[in-house]
């Protein structure tokens, strides 16, 4: 028996207790109770009588490893990835892709009953899509090990020790094949690897970024001159004829941020092309771009459709980015007015916009908090405004401008179902009523749901759409 600690927790640090799994966390480890204290388990699943070790003990909660499955859930299955458990990019390969549906919806709906005050029966079961393997076309690995015995691969569960391995099943295969020609390479010409925690070496992170027809190779150096550039470049080309761009970003600050603010193309074009449906995006190497195109198209046509575009409306897409919500919106709207605090972004947005032959648009660089006021003392009243912001969700000063405008409709997309609940339970009081949230699962495999909500003005109106 461990230390008992002084919080008093009924549990101790080394411990061995026997529980029953009743929820997921957020992060897909499963949840149970020992005396009404909340224990985490990772890999364990609601439905499941688990054995496991307390490692971690905190005032409120405790994380237990799993050491065995007394009773196992019917959706429990083998995991297909020989570096599941090891590698911390998937939580959810143990459970069937229908329960992970399951499962994403029932989160999304617990988190609106708890933080938005809603009812259980507004949010709908989670879509996904007919394939949940090789769906991301953006890879980011990082570079460790030692000269001459590179590791290359992804960060293990809970650190930032590389697990080697350039084969992911959540990956498209063609960035397997970016990654494991880029590892090839970097051992071959002898490429020394950045350490962390000296800050000393040279090869920090390998992107790759694949689109319909054409790739993009990124490699993230701490110095603006590639050792043996020559050779990395013909051997890319020679064995990847798809790609069209090859670049060094530089990043030379002692950061876990991947990539730095510069970039020195070594070959190629600047931007890269990639679709959504019948959209074309020009993509930098900093370019945000969604990672699930299918899912995508998915989550904006939702958005589109609680938009309820007929053609004569005024759009505001707070939180534009490159506008590519603000493109699916201008289909149907007679304008749309995106916001985006990252210049690069706003510029990317009007030159997708202009290839696209959507004129109808206008980009403002600029905070949504500072914008919306403006637009509102202005005279700006739009008939529905969109909201996809960052994880944070948005700010005060935005949600107040947006519901000043009264428009009849607004429509959230979030990729953190808490704040979207936390920024739902503003606006209520501000007039806006919640009619139905729809989650969307663009990250198989893990634990993470995006939703879209559609608010509108009006309790008489919410009647009308829930006819």
């Amino acid at each position: 028996m461990g230390k008992k600690i002084k919080n008093q927790a009924p549990v101790e640090l080394g411990q061995e207790v026997s529980l029953w799994i009743d929820g997921l966390g957020s992060n897909g480890e499963g949840v149970g109770r020992v005396d009404n204290y909340t224990v985490f388990v990772p890999y364990a699943l609601p439905g499941e009588e688990v054995r496991v070790i307390i490692e971690t003990v905190k005032k409120t909660y405790s994380i237990g490893r799993l050491t065995k499955l007394l009773q196992a859930s019917p959706e429990r299955q083998e995991a297909p990835c020989e570096l599941y458990g090891i590698c911390g990019g998937c939580q959810l390969q143990h459970t069937t892709y229908e329960n992970q549906l399951a499962l994403k919806t029932q989160k999304v709906k617990d988190i609106m009953v708890r933080i938005g005050g809603l009812e259980e029966n507004r949010v709908l079961p989670a879509l996904g899509p007919q394939n949940p393997w090789a769906y991301r076309n953006k890879m980011q690995m990082p570079v460790g090990g030692i000269q001459g015995h590179l590791r290359m691969g992804f960060y293990k569960r809970g650190s930032h020790a590389i697990v080697d391995g350039t084969n992911c099943l959540i990956q498209r295969p063609e960035n397997n094949e970016i990654a494991k020609v880029c590892y090839d390479l970097a051992h071959d010409l002898g490429v020394e690897p950045y350490d962390e925690s000296s800050g000393k070496g040279f090869l920090r992170h390998v992107i790759g970024r694949v689109g319909q027809d054409q790739w993009m190779v990124i490699l993230v150096g701490t110095g603006p001159n590639l050792p043996r550039q020559e050779e990395w470049v013909q051997g890319i080309r020679q064995a990847l004829p798809k790609v069209s761009s090859i670049v060094l970003n530089i990043n030379d600050r002692k950061t876990n941020v991947i990539m730095g603010p510069k970039n020195r193309l070594l070959w190629g074009e600047t931007y890269m092309q990639d679709t959504i449906e019948d959209l074309t995006f020009s993509l930098s190497p900093h370019s945000f771009f969604q990672v699930n195109p299918e899912q995508t198209a998915v989550l904006y046509n939702k958005a589109l459709e609680f938009a309820d575009l007929s053609g004569g409306e005024s759009v505001i897409d707070a939180y534009c980015g490159t506008g590519t919500i603000s493109l699916f919106l201008a289909h149907k709207a007679k304008r749309v007015i995106g916001i985006e605090i990252v210049e690069p972004a706003i510029l990317d947005a009007r030159k997708n916009a202009a290839a696209n032959g959507f004129f109808n648009t206008k980009f403002i660089v600029g905070d949504a908090a500072i914008e919306m006021p403006k637009l509102y003392k202005k005279g700006e009243r739009p008939d529905v405004i969109v909201f996809d912001p960052i994880r944070a969700g948005c700010k005060e000063e935005v949600l107040i401008a947006a519901a000043g405008m009264k428009p009849k409709r607004m429509v959230y997309v979030s990729c953190n179902p808490a704040s979207m609940a936390r920024d739902i339970a503003i606006l209520r009081p501000l007039g806006y009523e919640v009619v139905k949230v729809q989650p969307v699962d663009m990250f198989p495999q893990t634990s993470h749901v995006e939703a879209v909500a559609l608010l509108v003005q009006s309790p008489s109106y919410a009647e009308e759409y829930k006819q």
